[in-house]
């Protein structure tokens, strides 16, 4: 068992103003079987109304408008958090893909349809590779996390949120992000219900790859232990020091934050989080976050704004 005081702050910062920012954020780590949420705190600039419900998954989405003109916005959220995961590889469970009854069950059969992608053929060699025919879901889940592992290098800066499975294929190389992307396709693939899985890895003496920072994994479904979480990046099933945040299909049903806004203005990006510890350890981490390119029409737009400006 270990508690986390995590402090995640995402910081918008505009070089023109903007007006009527319109945002939906999912920043409210889960309360499961597993995990507590003790204490929670969300700050935002100019302090908006912010609407909560649920979304198909059951995640906590929080929706707000801010209308006045400004330059910068900050999300500060706050939160204290007891994990106590299992700490060692799941029980024995026999159950095999042939063994699941989905057919009933909407929200599972839509978690195994893998996205079509140009190199599904390589995706199909490594299941083959693996020998998936004999073996149960949680080994098919472990061999293709340890394939990913084995294969695929941990290299920042080469991928964004946009990269697609293709593109992590072609080049083999990406961080947690792509590495989950990779390992839904080869478990959908498969036939094995998964989900993308949003949220912090924390560190600790082991030095594992990706902690300090958001962080994504995969959970998969057996109908004998329910969600089971995988890390891929590290090859490990999730331990106390994984934080769960959203679940979803993919990225986009857990991005921490997106919107849209009034004005025509150049955007950065940036994300610190913090963690601290009952010892009274304190780790921290800040990342300059490399948005969309924008396209011509709008670089034109931003490029004689910037010029009325001189």
């Amino acid at each position: 068992m270990a508690v986390f005081n995590i402090i995640h702050i995402t910081k918008y910062q505009y070089n023109l103003p903007i007006k009527e920012s319109i945002n939906e954020i999912r920043l409210f780590p889960h309360n499961f079987e597993n995990q507590d949420v003790l204490q929670y705190q969300l700050s935002i600039t100019q302090n908006p109304n912010v609407a909560i419900s649920n979304d198909y998954h059951g995640n906590r989405v929080g929706n707000f408008n801010t209308l006045e003109s400004h330059t910068e916005m900050t999300i500060e959220s706050r939160m204290l958090v007891r994990v106590n995961h299992s700490l060692k590889i799941p029980e024995i469970d026999h159950t095999k893909v042939s063994d699941l009854n989905l057919h009933n069950d909407i929200y599972l059969l839509r978690l195994c349809y893998p996205e079509t992608i140009a190199k599904q053929d390589e995706i199909d060699a490594i299941l083959k590779e693996i020998d998936c025919s004999d073996k149960s879901i949680i080994e098919i889940a472990y061999e293709c996390s340890k394939y990913i592992y084995n294969h695929f290098a941990y290299t920042k800066g080469i991928t964004n949120i946009e990269t697609t499975v293709d593109e992590i294929l072609g080049h083999r190389k990406g961080v947690c992000q792509d590495f989950a992307n990779v390992l839904l396709q080869l478990l959908r693939t498969a036939g094995i219900p998964s989900r993308y899985v949003s949220g912090y890895i924390c560190p600790n003496e082991s030095g594992l790859r990706g902690e300090g920072a958001t962080h994504a994994w995969v959970e998969i479904y057996t109908p004998k232990q329910g969600w089971l979480g995988i890390d891929p990046t590290n090859n490990i099933w999730t331990m106390d020091n994984h934080v769960k945040l959203a679940v979803g299909h993919n990225f986009i049903d857990c991005t921490p934050v997106k919107g849209t806004f009034k004005g025509v203005s150049k955007q950065t990006l940036s994300v610190c989080v913090s963690i601290g510890y009952e010892d009274g350890r304190h780790f921290e981490e800040i990342n300059d976050v490399e948005l969309q390119k924008n396209s011509v029409e709008y670089q034109q737009q931003l490029d004689y704004a910037e010029q009325q400006q001189q």
